[in-house]
């Protein structure tokens, strides 16, 4: 593996460990000429799946696209990416198992929401806030007092 810092290809496995989900190898790798750590995983791969989008274009699944949007709801949470990562590890695992090999995107959406619901209720705010188009602060308001009785 080539070192994301220094592009030096002589790296070690310095740690491995499967994640909480049982579906993905986790790896700690030390470069061997500039001394920095970094993480990798290894996934099995499964057929391609396509994202319905709301125009009814298509395009494939990227995992990667769902951290982006976890990230950035939860700015300044004290949320780790390992928990994130294994957010996304399990939305895709669902995925992953559905009957079919294609998905509308607001079903990728509301499985992100539900997990944001059980991990923090503001990073589901800032989440569902564009998720869902809020464009007044009476969309905030409604989704609050929905938020406030599911507690």
């Amino acid at each position: 593996m080539k070192c994301p810092f220094c592009s030096n290809p002589d790296t070690r496995v310095i740690d491995s460990r499967l994640t909480e989900s049982n579906d993905c190898v986790r790896r700690r790798r030390l470069c061997e000429k500039c001394g920095k750590r970094f993480t990798t995983y290894e996934r099995f791969e499964n057929e391609p799946i396509a994202v319905i989008k709301k125009d009814n274009t298509r395009e494939p699944f990227d995992r990667n696209k769902i951290l982006s949007g976890l990230i950035r709801a939860c700015i300044k949470r004290n949320i780790s990416t390992e928990i994130l990562n294994n957010i996304v590890d399990d939305i895709e695992n669902e995925i992953s198992n559905m009957p079919s090999n294609e998905i509308h995107s607001r079903e990728i959406g509301n499985l992100v929401l539900k997990r944001l619901k059980k991990l923090d209720k503001v990073a589901y705010i800032r989440f569902a806030s564009v998720y869902k188009q809020f464009n007044d602060i009476k969309q905030f308001t409604r989704e609050l007092s929905e938020l406030k009785k599911t507690k």
